[in-house]
Protein backbone atom coordinates (compact mmCIF):
# COMPACT_ATOMS: atom_id res chain seq x y z
CA UNK A 1 0.00 0.00 0.00
CA UNK A 2 1.20 3.51 -0.76
CA UNK A 3 1.60 5.70 1.88
CA UNK A 4 -0.79 9.06 1.66
CA UNK A 5 0.06 11.64 -0.25
CA UNK A 6 -0.05 15.33 1.04
CA UNK A 7 -3.54 15.83 -1.40
CA UNK A 8 -4.66 13.10 0.60
CA UNK A 9 -4.15 14.07 4.24
CA UNK A 10 -7.46 16.05 5.57
CA UNK A 11 -6.60 19.73 6.61
CA UNK A 12 -4.84 20.27 9.61
CA UNK A 13 -6.70 22.39 12.11
CA UNK A 14 -7.56 22.22 15.81
CA UNK A 15 -11.24 23.01 15.41
CA UNK A 16 -13.28 20.30 16.72
CA UNK A 17 -16.17 18.77 14.05
CA UNK A 18 -18.16 17.95 16.78
CA UNK A 19 -18.26 19.30 20.46
CA UNK A 20 -16.27 21.61 21.94
CA UNK A 21 -12.57 22.42 23.62
CA UNK A 22 -12.88 23.59 27.28
CA UNK A 23 -10.60 25.38 29.26
CA UNK A 24 -11.13 26.02 32.94
CA UNK A 25 -8.75 28.57 34.71
CA UNK A 26 -7.92 30.20 37.58
CA UNK A 27 -6.83 33.57 38.74
CA UNK A 28 -5.53 35.37 41.73
CA UNK A 29 -5.60 39.17 42.69
CA UNK A 30 -1.80 39.86 43.45
CA UNK A 31 -2.55 43.35 45.70
CA UNK A 32 0.77 44.66 45.48
CA UNK A 33 0.64 44.61 41.25
CA UNK A 34 -3.11 45.86 41.60
CA UNK A 35 -1.82 48.84 43.84
CA UNK A 36 1.22 49.42 41.77
CA UNK A 37 -0.90 50.29 38.60
CA UNK A 38 -2.17 54.15 38.00
CA UNK A 39 -6.00 55.13 38.09
CA UNK A 40 -5.79 55.43 34.35
CA UNK A 41 -4.75 52.04 33.65
CA UNK A 42 -7.01 50.91 36.46
CA UNK A 43 -10.24 52.45 34.46
CA UNK A 44 -9.00 51.52 31.48
CA UNK A 45 -7.64 47.88 32.22
CA UNK A 46 -11.24 47.16 33.62
CA UNK A 47 -13.04 48.69 31.28
CA UNK A 48 -11.10 45.98 28.62
CA UNK A 49 -12.21 43.41 30.77
CA UNK A 50 -15.84 43.78 30.92
CA UNK A 51 -15.63 44.03 27.45
CA UNK A 52 -13.34 40.96 26.75
CA UNK A 53 -15.13 38.75 29.03
CA UNK A 54 -19.01 39.64 27.67
CA UNK A 55 -20.76 36.29 26.71
CA UNK A 56 -22.46 38.80 23.74
CA UNK A 57 -19.61 40.16 22.49
CA UNK A 58 -18.56 38.99 18.85
CA UNK A 59 -14.90 38.02 19.83
CA UNK A 60 -16.49 35.57 22.67
CA UNK A 61 -16.23 31.91 23.13
CA UNK A 62 -19.17 29.55 22.34
CA UNK A 63 -19.63 29.42 25.88
CA UNK A 64 -18.26 31.95 28.33
CA UNK A 65 -18.76 31.84 32.16
CA UNK A 66 -17.36 33.97 35.06
CA UNK A 67 -17.34 33.29 38.45
CA UNK A 68 -16.02 34.13 42.02
CA UNK A 69 -13.89 31.49 43.92
CA UNK A 70 -14.39 30.68 47.55
CA UNK A 71 -11.56 30.32 49.67
CA UNK A 72 -7.57 31.25 48.60
CA UNK A 73 -6.88 28.59 45.54
CA UNK A 74 -8.05 30.88 43.40
CA UNK A 75 -10.75 34.82 43.28
CA UNK A 76 -11.87 34.58 39.61
CA UNK A 77 -12.89 31.79 38.27
CA UNK A 78 -13.15 31.03 33.91
CA UNK A 79 -15.45 28.63 32.27
CA UNK A 80 -14.43 28.84 28.33
CA UNK A 81 -15.37 26.46 25.08
CA UNK A 82 -15.51 26.64 21.73
CA UNK A 83 -14.83 24.23 18.72
CA UNK A 84 -11.62 26.45 18.18
CA UNK A 85 -9.22 26.28 21.55
CA UNK A 86 -7.13 29.35 19.63
CA UNK A 87 -10.25 31.02 19.97
CA UNK A 88 -10.14 29.90 23.85
CA UNK A 89 -6.44 30.81 24.27
CA UNK A 90 -7.43 34.08 22.37
CA UNK A 91 -9.11 35.35 25.63
CA UNK A 92 -6.93 34.47 27.97
CA UNK A 93 -3.97 36.36 25.46
CA UNK A 94 -6.14 39.31 25.77
CA UNK A 95 -6.73 39.06 29.40
CA UNK A 96 -3.03 38.82 30.25
CA UNK A 97 -2.38 41.92 28.17
CA UNK A 98 -4.31 44.14 29.74
CA UNK A 99 -3.36 46.40 32.54
CA UNK A 100 -5.75 44.51 34.79
CA UNK A 101 -3.65 41.09 33.55
CA UNK A 102 -0.64 42.36 35.18
CA UNK A 103 -2.28 41.72 38.76
CA UNK A 104 -4.21 38.45 38.11
CA UNK A 105 -1.90 35.70 38.58
CA UNK A 106 -2.93 32.24 37.05
CA UNK A 107 -3.28 29.37 39.78
CA UNK A 108 -4.82 26.24 37.70
CA UNK A 109 -6.51 25.51 34.32
CA UNK A 110 -7.26 22.81 32.76
CA UNK A 111 -8.02 21.55 29.34
CA UNK A 112 -10.30 19.07 28.14
CA UNK A 113 -12.58 18.58 25.18
CA UNK A 114 -16.36 17.02 25.46
CA UNK A 115 -17.81 14.36 24.70
CA UNK A 116 -20.05 11.36 24.02
CA UNK A 117 -18.50 8.82 26.56
CA UNK A 118 -17.97 5.01 25.26
CA UNK A 119 -20.16 4.32 28.24
CA UNK A 120 -23.14 6.28 26.74
CA UNK A 121 -25.09 2.86 25.44
CA UNK A 122 -26.54 3.22 22.04
CA UNK A 123 -30.41 2.24 21.72
CA UNK A 124 -29.51 -1.16 20.36
CA UNK A 125 -27.22 -1.82 23.04
CA UNK A 126 -29.80 -0.86 25.84
CA UNK A 127 -32.09 -2.76 24.26
CA UNK A 128 -29.62 -5.75 25.19
CA UNK A 129 -29.58 -4.53 28.85
CA UNK A 130 -33.09 -4.77 29.26
CA UNK A 131 -32.99 -7.91 27.93
CA UNK A 132 -30.29 -9.02 30.35
CA UNK A 133 -32.12 -7.26 33.22
CA UNK A 134 -34.87 -10.03 32.11
CA UNK A 135 -37.71 -7.48 30.51
CA UNK A 136 -39.49 -9.67 27.77
CA UNK A 137 -38.90 -7.88 24.17
CA UNK A 138 -42.28 -8.79 22.95
CA UNK A 139 -43.96 -7.11 26.09
CA UNK A 140 -45.49 -3.17 25.52
CA UNK A 141 -43.15 -1.91 28.74
CA UNK A 142 -40.19 -3.11 27.19
CA UNK A 143 -41.46 -1.31 23.78
CA UNK A 144 -41.83 1.55 25.71
CA UNK A 145 -39.16 2.02 27.76
CA UNK A 146 -36.83 1.29 24.82
CA UNK A 147 -38.72 4.31 22.59
CA UNK A 148 -38.52 6.70 25.77
CA UNK A 149 -34.81 6.02 25.91
CA UNK A 150 -34.51 6.72 21.89
CA UNK A 151 -36.77 9.82 22.63
CA UNK A 152 -34.42 11.61 25.11
CA UNK A 153 -30.75 10.34 23.61
CA UNK A 154 -30.24 12.82 21.19
CA UNK A 155 -31.20 15.17 23.72
CA UNK A 156 -28.54 14.25 26.28
CA UNK A 157 -26.05 13.32 23.81
CA UNK A 158 -26.10 17.42 23.06
CA UNK A 159 -26.30 18.15 26.27
CA UNK A 160 -22.62 16.04 26.52
CA UNK A 161 -20.89 17.80 23.60
CA UNK A 162 -22.74 21.40 24.60
CA UNK A 163 -23.34 21.95 27.97
CA UNK A 164 -25.91 24.63 29.36
CA UNK A 165 -26.72 25.19 32.82
CA UNK A 166 -29.80 26.66 33.93
CA UNK A 167 -29.23 30.55 34.85
CA UNK A 168 -30.68 29.73 38.27
CA UNK A 169 -28.36 27.44 39.18
CA UNK A 170 -25.54 29.69 40.62
CA UNK A 171 -22.71 27.42 42.19
CA UNK A 172 -19.98 25.98 40.24
CA UNK A 173 -18.04 23.12 41.14
CA UNK A 174 -15.06 21.71 39.16
CA UNK A 175 -12.62 18.92 39.76
CA UNK A 176 -10.04 16.40 37.41
CA UNK A 177 -10.02 12.69 38.18
CA UNK A 178 -8.63 9.30 37.40
CA UNK A 179 -9.11 5.92 37.11
CA UNK A 180 -7.28 4.20 39.39
CA UNK A 181 -4.37 1.55 37.64
CA UNK A 182 -3.12 0.36 41.13
CA UNK A 183 -2.82 -3.76 41.70
CA UNK A 184 -6.11 -4.82 42.57
CA UNK A 185 -8.08 -1.65 41.29
CA UNK A 186 -7.15 -1.62 37.76
CA UNK A 187 -9.79 0.08 36.28
CA UNK A 188 -8.61 -0.98 32.59
CA UNK A 189 -8.12 -4.21 33.51
CA UNK A 190 -11.43 -5.01 33.55
CA UNK A 191 -13.45 -6.50 30.53
CA UNK A 192 -15.81 -3.36 29.23
CA UNK A 193 -18.77 -4.79 29.97
CA UNK A 194 -17.97 -4.61 33.70
CA UNK A 195 -17.10 -1.44 33.54
CA UNK A 196 -19.66 -0.19 31.71
CA UNK A 197 -22.05 -1.87 34.21
CA UNK A 198 -20.65 0.24 37.12
CA UNK A 199 -20.86 3.16 34.89
CA UNK A 200 -24.52 2.34 34.54
CA UNK A 201 -24.95 2.32 38.32
CA UNK A 202 -22.76 5.44 38.03
CA UNK A 203 -25.34 7.47 36.00
CA UNK A 204 -28.00 5.96 37.74
CA UNK A 205 -27.38 8.16 41.24
CA UNK A 206 -26.40 10.99 38.80
CA UNK A 207 -29.74 11.24 37.28
CA UNK A 208 -31.74 11.04 41.11
CA UNK A 209 -30.36 14.75 41.70
CA UNK A 210 -32.03 16.32 38.18
CA UNK A 211 -33.53 19.21 38.94
CA UNK A 212 -30.83 20.11 41.85
CA UNK A 213 -27.32 19.69 39.52
CA UNK A 214 -26.21 19.96 36.41
CA UNK A 215 -23.18 17.45 35.49
CA UNK A 216 -20.99 17.90 32.40
CA UNK A 217 -17.60 15.30 31.85
CA UNK A 218 -15.06 16.28 30.03
CA UNK A 219 -12.16 14.47 28.31
CA UNK A 220 -9.07 15.58 29.00
CA UNK A 221 -6.68 11.82 28.25
CA UNK A 222 -3.83 13.39 26.57
CA UNK A 223 -4.93 17.04 27.26
CA UNK A 224 -3.86 17.60 30.87
CA UNK A 225 -2.32 15.82 33.99
CA UNK A 226 -5.77 14.07 35.09
CA UNK A 227 -8.63 12.26 32.07
CA UNK A 228 -11.82 13.53 32.89
CA UNK A 229 -12.73 16.78 34.30
CA UNK A 230 -16.15 17.15 36.12
CA UNK A 231 -18.02 20.28 36.34
CA UNK A 232 -21.03 20.43 38.26
CA UNK A 233 -23.25 23.37 38.31
CA UNK A 234 -26.19 23.34 41.71
CA UNK A 235 -28.96 25.47 43.24
CA UNK A 236 -26.93 25.38 46.55
CA UNK A 237 -23.80 24.40 47.92
CA UNK A 238 -25.66 21.54 49.53
CA UNK A 239 -26.65 19.96 46.31
CA UNK A 240 -23.09 19.82 45.65
CA UNK A 241 -21.99 18.11 48.78
CA UNK A 242 -24.69 15.75 48.17
CA UNK A 243 -23.95 14.27 44.34
CA UNK A 244 -20.34 14.13 45.12
CA UNK A 245 -20.94 12.27 48.56
CA UNK A 246 -23.84 10.39 47.13
CA UNK A 247 -21.76 9.52 44.46
CA UNK A 248 -18.94 8.27 45.96
CA UNK A 249 -20.47 5.01 46.87
CA UNK A 250 -21.39 3.48 43.90
CA UNK A 251 -18.31 0.79 42.71
CA UNK A 252 -16.80 2.88 39.90
CA UNK A 253 -15.83 5.60 42.30
CA UNK A 254 -15.50 3.81 45.57
CA UNK A 255 -13.14 1.39 44.28
CA UNK A 256 -11.58 3.10 41.07
CA UNK A 257 -12.01 6.57 41.48
CA UNK A 258 -8.83 9.57 42.34
CA UNK A 259 -9.98 12.77 43.24
CA UNK A 260 -7.83 16.16 42.26
CA UNK A 261 -8.53 19.60 43.94
CA UNK A 262 -11.69 21.08 44.51
CA UNK A 263 -12.59 24.72 43.23
CA UNK A 264 -16.03 25.92 44.27
CA UNK A 265 -17.02 29.12 43.07
CA UNK A 266 -20.11 31.53 42.23
CA UNK A 267 -21.11 32.42 38.60
CA UNK A 268 -22.24 35.86 38.01
CA UNK A 269 -21.55 38.35 35.05
CA UNK A 270 -18.03 39.74 34.86
CA UNK A 271 -18.65 43.50 36.15
CA UNK A 272 -20.80 42.27 39.17
CA UNK A 273 -17.48 39.35 39.40
CA UNK A 274 -15.04 42.61 39.47
CA UNK A 275 -16.87 44.52 42.12
CA UNK A 276 -16.70 41.20 44.54
CA UNK A 277 -13.43 41.25 44.24
CA UNK A 278 -12.99 44.75 45.15
CA UNK A 279 -11.42 45.58 41.36
CA UNK A 280 -12.96 49.10 40.94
Amino acid sequence: MRPPSPTDLPEPSARLHEGWHCLHAYYRVDPAAWAALSPEDRDWGLGEVRSLLDPEADHATAKLETCVVSGHKADLGLILMDPDPLKIDAVCQRLRATPVGRALEPTYSFVSISEVSEYVPTVEQYAERLKRDGADPASPAFEARLNAYSARLPAMNQQRLYPQAPPDFPVVCFYPMNKSRVPGANWYRMPFSERSALMSEHAESGIAFAGRVTQFISASTGLDDWEWGVTLWARNPESVKDIVYTMRYDEASAGYAEFGPFYVGYRMPVGEALEHLRLR
